[in-house]
């Protein structure tokens, strides 16, 4: 198990990522970000690796996928809010892509 982020820990966390298109979601204690591609085969591609993370992780995003549109939201069910897995996650999504 992880620990829920500090207030301290949040902003030096979370600054980069919503410099980088991330955004905090609306009601819940978690951040969101909308990935577009070229096409669905490279959509399903970034989704397969970032699969493949998630796994050797142990922490798994809520997404989805239309055509060429990847919608992910990343939040610590466990701790009921953000982690530092979810920070960890985002920063390797976006290298993903990069």
């Amino acid at each position: 198990m992880t620990d829920k982020l500090t207030e301290e820990d949040r902003d030096a966390a979370l600054a980069p990522l919503l410099d980088s298109g991330w955004h905090m979601v609306e009601g819940r204690d978690a951040i969101a970000k909308t990935f577009a591609f070229r096409n669905f085969i490279e959509a399903f591609g970034f989704m397969t690796r970032a699969a493949l993370w998630a796994e050797k992780w142990n922490h798994h995003p809520e997404w989805s996928n239309v055509y060429k549109t990847v919608e992910v939201t990343l939040t610590s069910h466990d701790v009921e809010g953000l982690s530092a897995r979810d920070v960890k996650l985002a920063r390797k999504m976006d290298a993903l892509v990069g």
